[in-house]
């Protein structure tokens, strides 16, 4: 089984997955999966096509939201709360190793939770977000 890291009632982050993980996560009851790794960031990777082609057909939305060199721009911090906002159910999110999938939920702040509230949740998670801080503190 995959390693899960959960932050809230709607989300959970996670390392990278493989695409026969995916049909689990259905059964589940998750709705979606936000792939936060650029296509074949390192080698072994499984492809971006066989990620999203697996979700598919275990009726889960897929979305590619790339971040990567520790960067989180606006447009991507706003992609990510658009997608947690507009889906129904929980969704699991990953990266390399679930870093940036629970920096951008921090930073997206759908849930409107203080920089403190938010360090917390993802130190509960397994993370430490506070070099964020000052940047969540000032609302982004």
């Amino acid at each position: 089984m995959m390693e899960r890291h959960p932050v809230d009632e709607t989300l959970v982050v996670a390392p990278q997955m493989q695409p026969e993980e995916l049909a689990a996560l259905a059964a589940e009851g998750f709705t979606a999966v936000i792939c936060n790794r650029p296509d074949g960031e390192e080698p072994g990777q499984p492809p971006l096509g066989a990620m999203r082609a697996a979700a598919e057909a275990a009726g889960l939305a897929f979305h590619h939201l790339p971040v990567s060199g520790g960067q989180f721009p606006p447009a991507a911090v706003a992609a990510f709360a658009a997608v947690r906002r507009g889906t129904p159910g929980k969704v699991l999110a990953y990266c390399r190793t679930g870093t940036r999938a629970v920096t951008l939920d921090a930073l997206a702040n759908v849930s409107g939770l203080t920089a403190a509230e938010r360090i917390a949740q993802a130190k509960a998670a397994g993370y430490d977000l506070s070099a964020f801080e000052e940047r969540m503190q000032a609302g982004g």
